[in-house]
């Protein structure tokens, strides 16, 4: 026996108005959940056009304003999952929002003349430096080579370039 022959056909429909008439409230709980009123409003939109297209129906089971809702709260979990990592730019508080705070993650033309500038103090107190010391930054820090091909070209112990690394930064920073 065939149980959906069994069971009554109930379909009930949701008409325009019917639903129209729950939309303040469902653009209400939305902006309370999003802090966006576009947003809120677009997820209202798919949440109407979802139940005009027939991807949404209203079983009957619960109250029809509870069955919006519902289906509004997947469509914000839709929007919130494609928006995750994208900020919005409009200015809704003034120079306080989000938005102002976005910075590029390159740094300013300013920033780089600065580290060009501090790059070239610290290249010139190593050049300064004593001849073993300034050859032990050159190698090992500057030009980040081993520890064992800076020992064996400077002729020196692992404890030595130690010792001459320490001297060396010691005298840089002070």
């Amino acid at each position: 026996m065939n149980l959906a022959a069994t069971l009554p056909a109930f379909t009930p429909t949701v008409s325009w108005t019917e639903m129209v008439s729950h939309r303040s409230y469902l653009v209400r709980f939305a902006q309370r959940k999003l802090r966006d009123p576009l947003m809120a409003e677009d997820a209202v939109h798919d949440v109407f056009e979802a139940v005009l297209s027939g991807r949404a129906v209203f079983a009957g089971r619960a109250a029809l304003r509870s069955w919006l809702t519902a289906v509004l709260k997947n469509k914000i979990v839709d929007s919130v999952r494609r928006n995750v990592g994208l900020d919005s730019l409009e200015v809704v508080d003034g120079e306080d929002s989000p938005a102002h705070s976005l910075e590029c993650p390159r740094p300013r033309p300013d920033e780089i003349a600065e580290q060009q500038q501090l790059l070239a103090i610290v290249l010139g107190r190593i050049e300064a430096l004593p001849p073993g010391l300034r050859d032990v930054m050159r190698l090992r820090v500057l030009e980040e080579q081993s520890t064992a091909d800076v020992c064996r070209e400077l002729g020196i112990s692992e404890d030595n370039l130690f010792v001459r690394l320490h001297r060396a930064r010691k005298q840089l920073l002070s």
